[in-house]
């Protein structure tokens, strides 16, 4: 994964020891005092009933990135912006704000500069940049002192935390969004005018409705399971779910798995066979591999230049068929890659082990299994206690010179998979205003596509010019690679805010950045 990936990790862990529950550290656990953040939100939470100017559907990352884009609009008085009232809300299924917390393993680092945040970029002198974060919990020098760009991942998701407290007035959580459909729309012409959105009260079990002229879809992505696993197994589990599920899987006192399985090639799966031998003392673990080996992310400066605000606009404009060659060249920098620092420790083990038990690895208290691909899962019951069985095809040139058949099985207590995320929820989301699409006469199925400013391109006059969907980290083959990633929100947030709430001079809806 590259320096820059939001979707499994953002760094490498460096636990020595996790013999109990990790917690954050204590100062770490509130974000801001209400009263303070309230003072610096210039978002005000408008009734249920009114028609609402926009309206987030998610508040992860990008959600808050345009929440903090649109409050510093309104604190510096900008002259472009067609409202200083805009009514916002945002709607989060999570009951508060987390980011990836399946994945705050200890001592991970994050892999993207600090500069990176939510509003550098955009605006340096923001109060919302991680240096003024520093400065409010009183670490700037401390950390300056650190000589590092690469936060603790746990420091940095609690900045991100600081950040949204700001909006808590604004932001409904435990809110599951059920649908967006058409609100109202013009007598005359016909076109959309507002949309309505739905969402259920996940604690209370109540529907709300919301009326809204734009609506930004930043759901996130739901975790992706191999085909060949079942979808709900209670001892396989997703990455995602690592940290966050293992505690009550395996309380404190309860006999820990003897084996685990690590599905993946990735930063977040070397992560988590990084850390099981520290998490559970005398397990055995297995990571499984497609390929011959773990390969490094490329993180050197003119490749990180992908990564760039300013690429967007060279990705988009691309044709589709150069594009989608290009993005498949690059994928080295986000996808079953490993930061090579990680590498470097998992190898040093590893060679740990060759030294301590030979050279058979089946000995070794962990051990990479490349060339394997799994081909289904089974329950058994081994020494008394219940297992999975992983059936495998063994692709190695040694296996197959040594037998005829490249299939066999690995037992197994737990299965953790990294197999990264789906990102289209939109389409479920919107599945109410398929007939607003513009006609396609190949007849190939629909799928939404977006314009370079993100906004969903409907027919032509079927929603009017000051409403519209837009659709945040989910256009990766139309926008580049860093769309799913932390390194273009600042920038990303800011031409949201202006294309929904900016005037050009002679009174029109601005199509771009400030």
């Amino acid at each position: 994964m590259s320096p820059h990936a939001v979707p499994l990790s953002d760094g490498e862990s460096h636990s020595d020891s996790d013999d109990m529950p990790w917690t954050r550290p204590a100062d770490l656990e509130t974000a801001v005092p209400a009263h303070q953040a309230k003072d610096r939100c210039w978002l005000k939470r408008s009734a249920d009933d009114e028609v609402h100017d926009l309206v987030c559907v998610g508040f992860g990352p990008a959600s808050l990135a345009v929440a903090v884009a649109l409050n510093d609009a309104l604190e510096e008085g900008q002259p472009r912006l067609r409202t200083y009232e805009p009514k916002v809300r945002f709607l989060e299924r999570q009951q508060q704000f987390h980011w990836h917390a399946g994945m705050l393993l200890p001592g991970a680092k994050m892999q993207i500069t600090f500069i990176k945040d939510l509003a550098t970029l955009r605006n340096p002198r923001s109060h919302f940049t991680f240096l003024n974060y520093l400065q409010e919990k009183g670490r700037l020098v401390q950390f300056s002192n650190l000589g590092t760009f690469l936060p603790h991942r746990v420091e940095y998701e609690n900045y991100m935390a600081w950040a949204a407290s700001h909006f808590d007035d604004v932001v409904d959580y435990s809110q599951s969004v059920q649908s967006v459909d058409v609100a109202e729309t013009d007598p005359k012409t016909g076109s959309v005018k507002a949309f309505q959105i739905t969402s259920l009260n996940q604690t209370t079990g109540q529907t709300t409705t919301l009326i809204t002229k734009n609506v930004v879809i930043a759901a996130g992505g739901k975790p992706n399971l191999p085909k060949c696993l079942p979808a709900s197994h209670p001892r396989i589990i997703h990455s995602s779910q690592y940290a966050t599920t293992i505690p009550s899987l395996y309380p404190p006192g309860s006999p820990h798995p003897r084996s685990v399985a690590v599905i993946g090639a990735g930063q977040s799966a070397a992560e988590i066979f990084n850390n099981i031998p520290s998490r559970f003392p005398g397990a055995k673990s297995h990571l499984l591999i497609r390929g011959a080996a773990l390969r490094p992310s490329d993180d050197s400066p003119f490749v990180n230049e992908i990564f760039d605000p300013s690429r967007v606009d060279d990705v988009y404009s691309q044709q589709p068929e150069l594009r989608a060659q290009q993005l498949a060249r690059d994928r080295g920098t986000n996808y079953s890659v490993v930061r090579l620092e990680l590498l470097e420790q998992i190898y040093e083990t590893l060679y740990a082990y060759r030294v301590e038990y030979g050279d058979d690895s089946s000995v070794w208290p962990q051990r990479i299994l490349n060339h394997r691909v799994i081909d289904s899962v089974s329950d058994v019951e081994v020494d008394g206690r219940e297992a999975v069985r992983l059936h495998l095809q063994n692709n190695s040139g040694d296996f197959c010179a040594r037998q005829t058949s490249g299939v066999e099985t690995l037992d197994v207590d737990l299965i953790v998979v990294a197999s990264g995320y789906q990102r289209d929820a939109h389409e479920e989301m919107l599945k109410e205003l398929r007939h607003l699409m513009p006609d396609r006469d190949d007849g190939a199925q629909k799928r939404w596509s977006v314009r370079r400013d993100y906004g969903v391109e409907f027919a032509e006059g079927a929603v009017q010019s000051d409403a519209g969907v837009w659709l945040q980290g989910c256009n990766e083959r139309t926008h580049g690679l860093a769309d799913s990633l932390l390194s273009i929100l600042a920038n990303r947030g800011g031409e949201l805010v202006s294309s929904m709430f900016g005037v050009q001079p002679n009174g029109k809806k601005a199509m771009g950045g400030w």
